[in-house]
């Protein structure tokens, strides 16, 4: 597997620790076409919930790559994933969730002389956009943004934080495209990643012309609503 095989990717899927993840629905997603399985969510993630779904996933998957994004340094693990893709909210108002939980995670590691596998690693720069949702405040974001602001926050990440992966995540709801559009049309090495509220064909080829897609309610709430999503 090429450790840049995430930059190809179109479609993703997103599956929750800490919601029913049924045989049926880890079945379809990963016979679907989806290019990946990110695992992650934002509240009551515990350790035992990744394992549990990874391993269900493990029993199912051929080629599919899983990549654990952590909410939380305590739910890291490396066994039977591709990639740990670690998110910074960058317009939070906390430092804790740009760099300090992270900082706190490597001290973890290095008290315990585990040797981090950095080739696994894959930095996002998050800019959250939805108010309402449970990231935004669980980071306490700034989402009261022009689209002048979520560029420059782009900008900013790929120019000055060599960031790989920049993730407008709307997170429940369907966002602003013109948002999306301006700063694929601004950003040149990043990949820009695009989430929420893609729950029909339409809106999955709306956002894929200016970013890989992240589907995950419609996963939860019609099967048949998800595999439309796959482009």
């Amino acid at each position: 597997m090429s450790l840049k095989e995430w930059k190809n990717w179109k479609h993703v899927t997103k599956l929750d620790p800490d919601r029913l993840n049924t045989e049926e629905i880890i079945s379809t997603v990963v016979n679907s076409g989806t290019d990946a399985i990110i695992i992650g969510g934002t509240l009551n993630v515990t350790r035992e919930k990744v394992e549990k779904l990874i391993s269900k996933i493990t029993e199912y998957r051929k080629s599919i790559p899983i990549v654990l994004e952590p909410s939380n340094p305590e739910c890291v693990t490396f066994t039977n994933i591709d990639y740990l893709f670690i998110p910074s909210v960058l317009n939070t108002k906390n430092i804790i969730w740009i760099s300090k939980a992270i900082v706190e995670w490597i001290k973890n590691e290095r008290r315990k002389n585990v040797e981090i596998p950095w080739n696994k690693v894959v930095g996002e720069a998050y800019i959250v956009l939805n108010p309402k949702s449970s990231v935004a405040k669980v980071t306490e974001a700034d989402t009261d943004l022009t689209i002048d602001d979520v560029v420059a926050y782009a900008i900013y990440a790929e120019q000055y934080l060599s960031f790989p992966i920049v993730y407008i995540e709307y997170s429940g709801v369907f966002g602003n495209p013109e948002f999306v559009k301006a700063v694929s049309e601004n950003i040149v090495n990043a990949k820009l990643f695009y989430g929420g509220g893609i729950n029909s064909r339409n809106k999955a080829l709306t956002m894929s012309k200016y970013a890989t897609i992240v589907v995950g309610n419609v996963v939860y709430e019609d099967l048949n609503k998800y595999l439309e999503t796959i482009i």
